[in-house]
């Protein structure tokens, strides 16, 4: 079995071997203990990442700009800057690949949770909380926020905890949308999520999106993720304040979104629509729109105007399936805490 010496030897020969001379040198020198050097390294790497789309970056350069997260991290730490070398590692996590992943696991944990609770929790930040969670709930303030003709048209069905053979049966086959209620009660992350103390306590100094691994163990993969021997392919966390919004976009793979906290208001465009919303031209961003939905332009885009849509305002504890290819709406309400899980089907029921 290589040891970690060993997969950062290799790793250093195959950059070296794509030409990263300048960064195998810093690289070096960060090992030694050069924070200067160790910056530049992560800068090389973070600017290699960006050099194309994500899909053509070799995969040795995302190691390699983990390798550079993690000696910063390792020096920042050294001199007592917790908050710089855990953002580190997060931003590793976050955008390297998999060879350190462990190495960073282990990092993190080596960090703890230092102070990020300290303070925590003051009457005022409580209730300032509390009622940060529970807003949204006047459906005509909620109505001047959102784009025109919102929730006067077709809203998203709604099912009670079906079974997986009903959901495959009605929904997934069919790709409709649907949203599932009393799915996700069991999850300790419906009572934990709302205790600001615990969330600062373990979430307070991280960087999102990394599934920071106490709240993981808050939540479940839901049996509907599972159809058409579905494989996940990420699993991700969004938290945000009130009014944050999620502009028109779709991505290819099925999705369960799981509302844990707050409210949301979404809607959803079939694939057929795509003309009419007018996908951006550059292939970095195609499957976004240029329509704004909030400000729309119905002279520069025409189309729009009439097509037809579903929405819903999702509530705690709502699981809202989005079909692949469908585009999305989304306005946080309130705050939000909601957790999304896609999936990739290898084969159909």
């Amino acid at each position: 079995m290589a040891t970690g010496g060993d997969k950062r030897a290799a790793l250093l020969r195959q950059i070296t071997e794509e030409g990263g001379f300048a960064f195998v040198a810093s690289a070096e020198k960060a090992a030694a203990g050069d924070l200067r050097a160790a910056e530049a390294a992560r800068e090389m790497a973070w600017e290699q990442l960006h050099s194309a789309p994500r899909a053509e970056v070799g995969a040795a350069w995302r190691d390699a700009y983990a390798l550079a997260c993690l000696h910063v991290a390792g020096l920042r730490a050294a001199v007592g800057d917790r908050r710089a070398a855990l953002r580190a590692l997060d931003m590793g996590l976050i955008m390297g690949g998999d060879l350190l992943r462990a190495e960073l696991d282990a990092a993190v944990a080596g960090l703890g949770h230092g102070d990020a609770g300290a303070g925590a929790g003051a009457d005022g930040d409580v209730q300032r909380w509390e009622e940060g969670i529970a807003g949204g709930r006047d459906l005509a303030d909620v109505l001047q926020l959102l784009p025109v003709n919102s929730l006067s048209c077709k809203q998203i069905e709604r099912r009670s905890c079906i079974s997986l053979e009903a959901f495959i049966r009605d929904y997934f086959l069919c790709e409709s949308p649907v949203i599932l209620s009393g799915c996700i009660d069991h999850w300790p992350a419906r009572k934990k999520w709302k205790d600001i103390k615990y969330l600062e306590s373990v979430a307070g100094d991280r960087t999102i999106p990394v599934q920071i691994k106490e709240l993981h163990e808050d939540i479940a993969v839901p049996e509907y993720c599972s159809a058409g021997g579905g494989k996940l392919q990420s699993l991700n966390a969004w938290f945000g304040p009130h009014g944050t919004i999620t502009p028109l976009h779709h991505d290819p793979h099925h999705n369960l979104f799981a509302q844990v906290l707050g409210r949301k208001y979404v809607r959803l465009y079939p694939a057929s629509t795509s003309v009419g919303l007018y996908p951006n031209t550059e292939s970095m961003l195609s499957n976004t729109s240029e329509v704004d939905l909030d400000n729309t332009d119905g002279k520069e885009y025409p189309e729009t105007a009439a097509l037809e849509f579903v929405d819903c305002v999702l509530e705690e504890g709502d699981l809202l399936y989005i079909p692949p290819k469908w585009w999305r709406y989304v306005r946080s309400l309130s705050i939000s805490f909601s957790v999304s899980f896609r999936w990739r089907t290898s084969q159909l029921p």
